[in-house]
């Protein structure tokens, strides 16, 4: 077994399905091992172009709720797929990038496709290493899918030089430990503020995102648009959004910010369910940054909270 071949078992160990690939020189040692083992569960797909590698993985991690992983070529091919794994940093979406990088040996000649690829991949990732050993191939990538798998999800990204795929491992480093699944929790003290705002008569608008936009928490959502001086709202550009009959259909919160600052003004408080602060996408001269003052915002719950929990017990206790 190479390192390659090691790296391709921790995926399939460590439920990694899909692996969307645009694939150059120093992914070779790579391509090769999965196709040398197809009977695993991890599945390649080709991708003519990196920012679709990075759309599809991001697509996939916010609807399967787990990491994708990507297989991209040194830095400049990595840098054609930061625009779409911008979004998907700001969506929160776990995804674990593979960089091939020249060979060790190698890349202190200044080859001409060298960079600073840990510069490039800490602009979009919140987790970043450099594999320096073959044999630990395999636990530095399950590092980066735990890294990547949190409650409130982010991107990970391993770089790895291509003689480490290349070369050698023992048997023994194959063992893999099982890896643990996010949890999400509720902060039964933020649940209590918001109930209390209501039943002491407070109008109340909520904008709610994350997992409060799963067919669950929409219907969590829709049993408080029936009480007097609530409205609720979906953020702007949801992470996902659930549709379908019998579903609420919550309004996104008004894209211009002078609309949404008109509407957010109707209210006594601001409740963020599963969304940050909500700031203006630009700056316009004469119009405030803020869509509401922070002494008006109360949180009930952050990104990668159980925001259908605390939803769902602030209805269950009204």
């Amino acid at each position: 077994m190479n390192g390659a071949e090691l790296l391709i078992e921790a995926a399939a160990a460590s439920g990694v399905e899909y692996c969307f690939a645009n694939p150059g020189t120093t992914e070779i040692p790579l391509v090769a091992a999965i196709a040398k083992h197809p009977a695993l569960t991890l599945k390649p797909v080709l991708s003519l172009f990196e920012g679709v590698c990075t759309g599809a993985a991001d697509g996939y991690g916010r609807i399967a709720g787990k990491p994708a992983m990507t297989l991209t070529h040194l830095g400049p091919g990595f840098a054609n797929g930061i625009a779409n794994l911008h979004n998907a940093r700001r969506a929160n979406t776990p995804i674990v990038n593979v960089i091939g990088d020249h060979a060790s040996w190698h890349v202190n000649y200044d080859p001409p496709l060298a960079s600073d690829i840990e510069a490039l991949a800490g602009a979009v990732s919140g987790w970043v290493r450099t594999s320096r050993s073959a044999e630990r191939v395999g636990e530095d990538f399950q590092s980066a899918v735990q890294a990547a798998w949190q409650p409130r999800g982010q991107i990970a990204s391993l770089i790895l030089p291509m003689d480490l795929q290349a070369n050698e491992v023992s048997a023994g480093a194959a063992h893999f430990a099982p890896l643990l699944a996010p949890v999400r929790r509720l902060a039964g003290d933020k649940v209590e503020q918001v109930v209390a705002a209501l039943k002491g008569g407070k109008r109340l608008v909520f904008i709610v995102g994350d997992s409060g936009l799963t067919a669950e928490g929409l219907e969590a959502a829709g049993r408080l648009a029936h009480l007097p001086g609530v409205r609720l709202f979906a953020e702007t550009f949801p992470r996902v959004s659930h549709r379908g009959g019998g579903l609420p259909d919550l309004d996104r919160l008004p894209y211009f910010p002078e609309v949404a600052i008109e509407i957010l003004d109707q209210y006594d408080l601001v409740v963020c369910a599963g969304v940050p602060e909500p700031i203006s996408y630009f700056g316009y001269e004469g119009i405030a940054s803020r869509l509401a003052e922070r002494d008006r915002l109360l949180s009930l719950a952050e990104v990668g909270d159980d925001v259908v929990g605390a939803i769902t017990a602030v209805a269950d206790a009204l």
